[in-house]
């Protein structure tokens, strides 16, 4: 009996360092694209992952901080430029 309980931990931590990694990576696209859809999804990852007590705990912090930046950002863009959405290029 000890020893199925061991597969489901090891997948539950899995989980978790994929969330983080996950997390990670849409804040780090989120900087340049679709800002208002993958920021807040890299916070929602890295909140999970954190709850869930993720071994890539550095890792989810990075995709929390990328996540409000990507936020922030916009935020800051939309008020420099006076609409809604921005661009690179300045069109």
């Amino acid at each position: 009996m000890h020893l199925t309980a061991q597969p489901a931990r090891r997948t539950g931590r899995r989980d978790t360092e994929g969330m983080a990694v996950a997390s990670f990576v849409l804040g780090l696209i989120g900087l340049l694209v679709l800002n208002l859809v993958l920021g807040p999804i890299a916070i929602t990852l890295a909140i999970m992952a954190l709850r869930r007590d993720t071994p890539r705990r550095f890792r989810a912090l990075l995709g929390l901080g990328l996540g409000i930046a990507d936020l922030v950002i916009l935020a800051v863009l939309m008020a420099v430029h006076g609409t809604t959405s921005w661009s690179i290029f300045g069109g």
